[in-house]
């Protein structure tokens, strides 16, 4: 018996034989179009293996191994597979996925699994870590706003607290959106959901859209997913619970930390309410977005103000907003993120009822939807210009317009390809480009607001 299966560069089925069939115990209309090879493999190995095997293909033409894989039943058997990478008109062209030909064996294969792939497992693949940028930036900002500001603004022990918080807050925010849109059929019904592959050094493997696929690959159960995010949400509590002592021992009252606990309370219910019943944010035409934006940008700018700063912060003052101004170009870079996730999303969100924006208004018109989001965070940028000149001891505008004209720049070539490609598989690109702005425009106001530090 030998498996001959191809697939795209994605890992998306394209052919199956009927060797195929019988060996893996699925027939060809479940798997061609709607599946990816995956799914065949432990997660374990898929996540420590399988990019590896990829990689030594492409440069070496062909790549041969023994390991295990899992038929539609979940047994176990041994196999040999040798991966080649395929082309459309021969080698000379671009190459467009691969070709897995599987042979059964019966010696018994043992594939180590290394702590490290243990760990990426967890703090990855599982909670989708690695994404927890998009909240960590934001209070990274003000923190360097502060510090730029003055000296002993704020708290460096609030600060450490607060990061870890809201890393935990975020974690059991993208763990809860994953069960519920397992449960939901929404994960189910989506096969076009993106996939970094090997796309991208930083993110290689990294699922870009379409949630984490965790209880696909049988990485977690749905029960161990839902159990998961309630530790990660017990885990944010805690460390709230220390922050606020701590909040109150810096400013001697509870003014703050109470502001802090009330902003970050919301935050949470936004996160957990994205994809929960019976509000389910995301399926009500843009609030999921506005969601996003407030969470990610202005509110988590002002809870992080009110969490780490060293004095009493008052309602409404010239500070309380300082913190929701620095916020807004945050969110829109965030939203940006989760908005182009939206395109390969699209058709799998709308069987069941997930109407965000792009299945409200079309991928052709959701183009512009992107364009309005980056041109706002950008806006809101230079203006920000006249904030940072009244504030910091040391802030070099030049440097500032320049930066941010140079990273508008880098986010206008994501949209170009958005408009090109905004129903394709090239689009991944614009995904990548676009959580890569977010980061480096973190890095950059990082910098820029300690410039005298340089």
């Amino acid at each position: 018996m030998k498996s001959v299966i191809t697939c795209d560069l994605e890992g998306l089925i394209e052919t199956v034989n009927p060797d195929g069939e019988k060996l893996f115990g699925y027939n060809k209309e479940e798997l061609i179009g709607k599946k990816r090879v995956s799914l065949f493999s432990p997660g374990e190995i898929v996540i420590q293996n399988v990019g590896t095997w990829l990689s030594k293909s492409i440069k070496n033409g062909e790549y041969s191994t023994k390991t295990y894989f899992l038929n539609k039943e979940g047994k176990k058997f041994n196999a040999a597979i040798k991966i080649t990478p395929t082309f459309a008109n021969g080698r000379n062209n671009p190459q467009t996925g691969y070709c897995g030909i599987t042979v059964p064996i019966d010696e018994e294969v043992v594939v180590p699994i290394k702590m490290s792939t243990i760990f990426i497992k967890w703090a990855f693949a599982i909670t989708r870590g690695g994404f927890t940028s998009a909240s960590l930036f934001p209070i990274f900002a003000i923190a360097a706003f502060l510090a730029g500001s003055g000296d002993d603004l704020f708290s460096i022990t609030s600060l450490i607290l607060c990061s870890f918080g809201i890393a935990f807050l975020h974690v059991s925010a993208n763990v809860f959106n994953d069960y519920f849109d397992v449960k939901d059929g929404t994960d189910d019904a989506n096969t076009e959901y993106f996939n970094a592959g090997l796309n991208s050094t930083v993110l290689e493997g990294a699922q870009l859209s379409g949630g984490s696929r965790a209880i696909e690959l049988g990485l977690i159960s749905l029960p161990g997913t839902l159990s998961l995010a309630r530790k990660m949400l017990f885990s944010a509590f805690l460390i709230a619970s220390a922050l606020l002592i701590n909040t109150y021992f810096v400013t001697g009252e509870f003014s703050n930390a109470t502001n802090a606990l009330i902003i970050g309370i919301l935050g949470g219910l936004l996160g957990y309410f994205y994809t929960a019943r019976p509000i389910r944010l995301a399926s009500r035409r843009g609030l999921g977005e506005i969601a996003v934006f407030l969470a990610f940008g202005p509110l988590l700018t002002l809870g992080a103000y009110f969490a780490i700063a060293s004095s009493t912060i008052e309602l409404f003052s010239k500070e309380f907003f300082n913190a929701i101004y620095l916020g807004i170009p945050f969110g829109f870079l965030t939203t940006n993120i989760l908005f182009i996730n939206q395109f390969p999303d699209a058709v799998g969100d709308a069987k069941t009822g997930k109407n965000h924006l792009v299945v409200t208004y079309g991928k052709k018109f959701s183009r512009w939807i992107y364009l309005f989001f980056l041109i706002s965070a950008f806006i809101s940028s230079f203006f920000l210009a006249d904030l940072f000149k009244g504030n910091l001891i040391y802030f070099n505008e030049t440097a500032f317009l320049i930066g941010n004209g140079i990273l508008f720049l880098y986010g206008l070539s994501a949209f170009i390809n958005l408009f090109k490609n905004y129903n394709s598989r090239d689009l991944i690109f614009s995904n990548l480009k676009t959580i890569y702005l977010q980061i480096f425009f973190g890095l950059f106001y990082v910098i820029i607001l300690n410039f005298f530090f340089i």
